[in-house]
């Protein structure tokens, strides 16, 4: 079991996902705005390590505009070797990455320039896992989609675009329930028909459900996960309690982590944690979970 956090670290004073508004874009501004992120990346993927948190999320805006057609250059050449390094460094050290593309990738969304920019938007991100170097273990998150008043037809949709992705993103991409519209359930519909991992989100399955409990459902979701697309992957956070339902919370509550560790056993787990106060919650889940003999 390794635990994590995504995207930003507020403690070592640097920010891996700078960018700049699209009008301003140059060549120049690319390079200079990229290479301070991925220096930002390194900067965070050493100060885990060093505190024994073994997963990360990277975020989308590594690379400002990679997939939009104003990028032509390319980046993927002036950059490799400095991503190509971190990448060693993350094998070397036993951490998981994933990343997780912004709410705007709907790859079952009824307009077709969307879909095209969705999967651009995944070519992208299947690219920077390839330049640094990492296996199918490193993964993709996404969600199913938009229902569009026909949930069957919309999950049918998926099944079809999803097939014919290119295998790059494909050897990457794993399903994630959401708290509106795909729950567990559907995510487990939609692997029996392509094989797609489901990647278990704990407070969207609180928030959206078929009446299953967390044991229940993990023991299935579980058997989505491949050899070689590592130990199955868990996203974790709890309610805000002032906010409206689905908020997450701005610490993590330890009482609910433990319980959540309870009763997850015996299935071992990599935990994102998305928790508003992103490492500092993390480093109360290890020592928490030091107890927990699934840890690492």
């Amino acid at each position: 079991m390794r635990i994590g956090y995504p995207c930003i670290n507020r403690t070592i004073g640097c920010r891996g996902g700078r960018t700049f508004r699209l009008s301003s874009y140059t060549e120049k501004r690319l390079l200079d705005t990229a290479g301070s992120n991925i220096a930002c990346l390194k900067q965070i993927l050493e100060w885990n390590l060093q505190n024994h948190i073994l997963f990360f999320r990277i975020t989308s805006d590594l690379i400002p505009f990679a997939s939009h057609p104003v990028c032509t250059f390319p980046w993927q050449k002036y950059l490799g070797d400095e991503l190509a390094q971190i990448g060693c460094f993350i094998e070397e050290s036993g951490i998981r990455i994933s990343m997780h593309p912004d709410q705007f990738i709907v790859l079952n969304s009824l307009d077709e320039k969307i879909v095209e920019r969705s999967i651009a938007e995944l070519f992208y991100h299947a690219d920077i896992i390839d330049i640094l170097g990492l296996g199918s273990t490193a993964k993709i998150q996404l969600h199913g989609g938009g229902l569009y008043g026909n949930p069957p037809e919309s999950m049918a949709r998926f099944v079809r675009r999803y097939d014919r992705l290119d295998p790059l993103i494909r050897r990457h991409l794993v399903l994630e329930n959401d708290e509106q519209r795909f729950t567990a359930a559907d995510c487990l519909s939609i692997h029996e028909q392509t094989g797609i991992p489901v990647l278990f989100d704990v407070f969207h399955h609180r928030c959206h459900n078929q009446g299953e409990g967390i044991t229940e459902i993990l023991s299935k979701i579980g058997k989505t996960w491949k050899t070689s697309d590592g130990t199955m992957m868990v996203d974790y956070s709890s309610q805000h309690p002032a906010k409206r339902r689905g908020s997450h919370a701005e610490q993590i509550d330890l009482d609910d982590f433990r319980t959540f560790l309870e009763t997850s056993r015996p299935y071992d787990m990599d935990i994102m944690l998305e928790i508003k106060d992103k490492e500092t919650s993390a480093l109360a889940a290890v020592s928490l979970a030091k107890g927990d003999r699934r840890f690492v």
